[in-house]
């Protein structure tokens, strides 16, 4: 038997969103650019990936390795693997924490979970006893609750995260495989498998609500972003079926996708679902405007079995932003240009010791906000204050950041109790251009002159 080594492919750092399917019969993974539905790199991982997860910032792929009893850690921006963590036996599942601190791994073969510190890819505390053959995990929204499957025992046992301890166990359908909570963290979704089911989880009462019949052996399954629709896979019939979250029934007709659909996943826009083929080597592609699928079926590695989407942003340049509050100029009164009562705050943002424009200036005080202006070609932005100031007051100019470039803020304080008054009661010199052409700006037009 020639058995084929996966290699890994390329090294050069990526951004955008991407799609990872852990082939199970290659010992490796696959990501796939969602851009184009072509694989860009084949990552070699343990023995016998079962499941995937991606941290929330898209930089690391947590892979749980079935048979090695290991998880590799993949750098998503190299597609390479920087750690491997031992952990229970003959793991299924694996989930991380919406903060990104903390990785759930469910350990079919020793009925318990293992908890992994991201910060240093460690397992932290003992593992956690839950019922008998562990295989999927969903975490709520807020981080609170793990609510793990156990396959054999049908049932859904509940971990508090603040101290890792079950603290409920929910009857489920028979072979329970799957499971996904909604965005709002009201409900958890649970697969059957061998009683063709999707039992619904009150997560107020951890008491099931309902049991939809989805096909013969649902196994996978994903909610989307807006939490209005849950897509579950039949591994029997080869085909996805699509449940109304807010009623609770399947709509439509079953999507037919390749043989022995595992599991599934949906982009962060809501509008794919990723399925992996574990009898095609494959992974389709599903709209779910028109919950149809799209393409040719992306070939990846052998037996592919868990699937998960991260997006991995872009390195943003980092951003200085300055901040100067000056009261209304003493020389401006003499040329009866307003009263003394007021302050102007001036900011100005630069990138690598350049000015920014076109960016928005958010300018607040006490988390009050003032005014927002748009920085023009030298990177400033201005923001007038009427009326008379307190003797102590911070003002606070903020830019939010974007895909570009990195937040920045700056604050002035004035305390009544300082001798030296760090605001100015004459213009800066750099400013003085700007501030005559203003003034001269106000005063022709209340002349009724042309500017």
């Amino acid at each position: 038997m020639v058995v084929p080594i996966a290699v890994a492919t390329p090294a050069a750092a990526q951004t955008g969103t991407f799609t990872y399917a852990s082939n199970f019969g290659s010992d490796s993974v696959s990501v796939i650019d969602t851009a184009t539905n072509t694989v860009t790199a084949t990552v070699p991982v343990g023995d016998g990936p079962f499941d995937v997860a991606v941290t929330p910032d898209g930089t690391r792929a947590y892979v749980a390795n079935n048979n090695s009893d290991s998880v590799s850690v993949i750098d998503t921006a190299t597609n390479t693997v920087i750690a491997t963590v031992p952990v229970g036996d003959s793991l299924r599942g694996v989930a991380i924490t919406p903060d990104g601190t903390r990785a759930y791994v469910a350990n079919l073969g020793s009925d318990d979970v293992s908890v992994i510190d991201t910060a240093t890819n460690t397992v932290i505390g003992g593992p956690i006893p839950v019922g008998n053959g562990p295989r999927s995990v969903a975490i709520t929204p807020d981080g609170a609750r793990a609510y793990v499957v156990n396959t054999i025992s049908d049932s859904v046992s509940v971990i508090d995260t603040a101290t890792n301890t079950v603290i409920a166990t929910v009857p489920v359908g028979a072979n329970p495989v799957g499971v996904a909570i909604t965005p709002d963290g009201t409900r958890a979704y649970v697969a059957n498998t061998s009683s063709g089911s999707v039992s619904v989880i009150d997560t107020a009462t951890n008491t099931v609500t309902t049991n939809i019949l989805a096909g013969l052996a649902p196994i996978g399954l994903a909610i989307t972003p807006d939490g209005t629709r849950a897509y579950v896979t039949d591994n029997v019939q080869a085909n996805v079926r699509v449940i109304d979250t807010s009623t609770n029934t399947v709509i439509g007709n079953p999507i037919p996708v390749g043989p022995s659909p595992n599991e599934v996943a949906i982009t962060p826009d809501g509008t794919r679902a990723y399925v992996a083929s574990a009898a095609s080597d494959s992974v389709f592609v599903i709209d779910t405007v028109t919950n149809t699928v799209i393409g040719s079926p992306v070939p990846v590695g052998d037996v592919p079995v868990g699937v998960a989407i991260g997006t991995l942003a872009a390195e943003r340049t980092p951003t200085t932003l300055t901040l100067k509050v000056q009261k209304k100029w003493k020389w401006k009164d003499s040329l009866g240009a307003g009263g003394k009562d007021g302050v102007t705050l001036k900011a100005k943002l630069t990138a690598e010791g350049q000015p920014l424009a076109g960016k928005e200036i958010e300018f607040t005080t006490d988390s009050t906000a003032l005014c927002t202006d748009t920085t023009d070609s030298k990177g400033k932005a201005t923001c007038k204050v009427p009326g008379e100031q307190p003797k102590e007051i911070c003002y606070t100019a903020t830019f939010a950041g974007d895909d570009t470039y990195e937040p920045s803020t700056s604050t002035v304080c004035k305390s009544k109790d300082r001798k030296d008054d760090p605001w100015s009661e004459v213009p800066d010199p750099s400013d003085l251009h700007d501030d005559i052409h203003d003034l001269m700006q106000d005063t022709m037009t209340s002349a009724g002159l042309p500017g």
